[in-house]
């Protein structure tokens, strides 16, 4: 007795314990944020100088460096998961905004293309690897790996919230996302360095780019040349990795942000185990909705579609037809860019009747989708302002100048529009989130009744409800649900407006993710600013607008859950 009173009760051993609060947290985040800095630094360095002849940096130099950052962050995902959550009370807490299953299973599609375009980059160096370097064929297959293991990574530990090893634990969750930065930045100029090359063999120009010998090798091959790909399994290697490139942009772009999210969690401290967050909501595709949006959205899916197929076809010909196939890709961008400007409108207008509270919450993911959003827009934006000025000063007065007009400026008008819908969509709490300033019209919605006889000494139940099965206790006994009307009209617009933003960014991002580039087959930029000045900006903006397209949707699927 005297024991119990001076000891006082024991603590339930099941009882988890209170993580430490850390001294100085910002001090871990920028040793972590400066190591990143410079590696990436240095990294861009290597990368942006290995894509030109007349600078003294080779393409070996920039694989072996990629390489060894890949092999370091590998091993540091393996420490981290044979190691560092094993330790107890390593993860006292999970982000339930963190990792959702639509980026998780985007992570792995996008992940397997890259594991095609490995297989293919193997296949297509091995054709001759008496005559090159034994890097490059390393690379490849060391990329595979680091894929593998860190798309199990984000998979099973993307919600943690670690508190062990803080500061080793930033600088590695750093260090890898710098290495997808830099796998990103090497894609982008490998991709855009290609289609450099493209446009001088059409126009007879003289390529200054490293890359120039292998895509000669692969289109005509030199007589006397040491290392010839002139057989056909060669030409499919070389050719599919190419179009392989933008699954893998979008792989290292999407590991970057969730690795992101996971760095603004290391330490973090919520209110209890289970951080508070919306409830999971099932994805359930195209139900409570008027098809109107999905259906209108499958049909520009489709007709776009068709409409790069044959603008692919047409661009390489010569007068007439490139004229033609620029003419049905604007106009077809025109009017999708049209139709998802008043939609997005029409989004933010219901919302003004929408009686949901906002979510004030803090939210690192919702953070991040709203930064990158806006920051992504801004290449698109940057592009359609230099078109608009090329225009309007330039000499052209015919219909492509116009068509290429309208479309700069539905560009910017649509990526703005559809940017505050999706914004106020992220900070919209879940549906029952209304304030309750009225009683329910019906009282017996969500009543489950055992004996039908009961319903009829309520007045204002439906005289024939919905049977929905049989009783445990006995089978002959019928259990009643009166359930609630499906959706109201608002959430139904909304989750219509949602699905058809979110098919209309998809065929936005396949058309120049593929190979589109109607910024150099309409010749008025090109004359207007100069090949060399334009090329550079479409080459370093465009990668933000096919990320945006991208992150949309995944942004946009969000929303469609939450409506």
């Amino acid at each position: 007795m005297s024991e119990e009173l001076t000891t006082g009760p024991k603590e339930s051993p099941r009882a988890p314990r209170a993580a430490p609060r850390e001294v100085w947290k910002k001090g871990g985040r920028l040793l972590s944020v400066l190591l990143a800095v410079n590696v990436l630094l240095l990294a861009s360095t290597l990368i942006s100088g290995g894509a030109f002849n007349k600078v003294a940096v080779y393409d070996t130099d920039v694989f072996a460096l990629l390489t060894a950052m890949m092999l370091a962050a590998g091993l540091w995902i393996l420490f981290y998961l044979f190691r560092t959550v094993r330790c107890p009370d390593a993860v006292p807490y999970r982000d339930a905004h963190a990792g959702p299953i639509w980026l998780r299973g985007g992570l792995v599609l996008f992940g397997i293309c890259t594991l095609v375009m490995d297989v293919f980059k193997t296949g297509y160096y091995s054709s001759f690897f008496e005559c090159q370097s034994a890097i490059k064929i390393l690379h490849p297959l060391i990329q595979a790996v680091f894929v593998i293991v860190q798309t199990y990574f984000l998979w099973v530990s993307a919600k943690d919230c670690i508190h062990v090893h803080l500061d080793l634990t930033r600088c590695g969750l750093m260090f890898t996302l710098t290495t997808n930065l830099a796998i990103w930045m090497a894609a982008v100029v490998d991709e855009s360095v290609h289609q450099t090359h493209s446009y001088s063999i059409s126009h007879s120009n003289t390529s200054y780019t490293r890359l120039a010998p292998d895509v000669e090798r692969a289109s005509s091959p030199v007589p006397g040349d040491p290392c010839p790909c002139n057989t056909a399994i060669c030409q499919i290697f070389q050719q599919g990795y190419f179009y392989l490139y933008p699954f893998n942009i979008e792989y290292s772009l999407f590991a970057s942000t969730m690795l992101y999210v996971m760095w603004k969690n290391v330490g973090r401290l919520l209110g209890s185990p289970h951080s508070h967050g919306h409830a999971r909501s099932q994805i359930s595709l195209f139900r409570e909705t008027y098809f109107a949006g999905p259906v209108l959205g499958l049909m520009l899916l489709v007709v776009g579609l068709a409409v790069f197929i044959i603008y692919e076809v047409q661009v390489s010909g010569e007068g007439g037809s490139m004229q033609q196939a620029l003419v049905t890709y604007y106009i077809f961008n025109i009017v999708c860019l049209g139709l998802m400007t008043l939609v997005s409108l029409s989004g933010s207008i219901i919302y003004r009747f929408d009686r949901r509270a906002m979510d004030h919450h803090k939210n690192p993911t919702r953070t991040l989708d709203v930064a990158l959003l806006m920051g992504a827009a801004l290449g698109q934006y940057a592009i359609s302002y230099y078109s608009i000025v090329a225009v309007v000063v330039g000499t052209p007065r015919d219909l492509l100048a116009g068509l290429n007009l309208a479309h700069a400026l539905l560009m910017i008008a649509q990526h703005t529009f559809q940017n505050v819908f999706i914004i106020e969509s992220l900070h919209r709490g879940p549906p029952g989130d209304e304030p309750h300033e009225s009683p329910p019209k019906e009282p017996c919605q969500g009543l489950t009744f055992a004996n039908l006889d009961a319903l009829h000494t309520l007045p204002a139940c439906p005289p024939t409800p919905r049977l929905v099965g049989t009783s445990p206790a006995g089978p002959q006994e019928a259990v009643t649900v009166i359930l609630a009307p499906r959706g109201h009209w608002r959430r139904r617009c909304l989750k219509d407006i949602s699905l058809f933003l979110l098919l209309c960014n998809v065929i936005l991002w396949i058309m120049p993710a593929f190979g589109a580039r109607p910024h150099f087959s309409n010749t008025v930029e090109v004359d207007f600013y100069g090949y060399s000045l334009w090329a550079a900006i479409v080459n370093i903006c465009l990668p933000f607008g096919i990320f945006y397209r991208m992150h949309a949707v995944s942004s946009l699927l969000e929303t469609y859950v939450l409506s």
